[in-house]
């Protein structure tokens, strides 16, 4: 089996210790309708969970500043009529 997600691993360390003494059986989800508590057993996203998602390695850059920049209309009535007539963006349009 692929490294499991969190909620297989969940299911597969809740019932490691009956291994050998149970049978897992499937049960159709139109069926199943009760809630299941073990695929809702959080995990810590640490190193010792081998199912493990690492945070982003970029670090956080704060911003330093915002630029505001005031168009002119005619800029904007530019951007509506190429978009009126051009032949596939004019289908969403109608």
């Amino acid at each position: 089996m692929k490294t499991p997600n969190r909620h297989v691993l969940g299911w597969q360390i809740a019932i490691q210790e009956y291994r050998g003494n149970m049978t897992i059986v499937h049960k159709d989800g139109n069926i199943h309708k009760n809630a299941n508590g073990l695929s809702r057993w959080p995990l810590p996203n640490d190193m010792n969970n081998p199912a493990c998602v690492p945070e982003e390695a970029s670090p956080q850059i704060p911003i330093e500043g915002i630029s505001v920049t005031d168009l002119n209309t005619t800029f904007f009535e530019e951007v509506i009529n190429s978009y009126t007539q051009d032949k596939n963006c004019s289908i969403l349009f109608q």
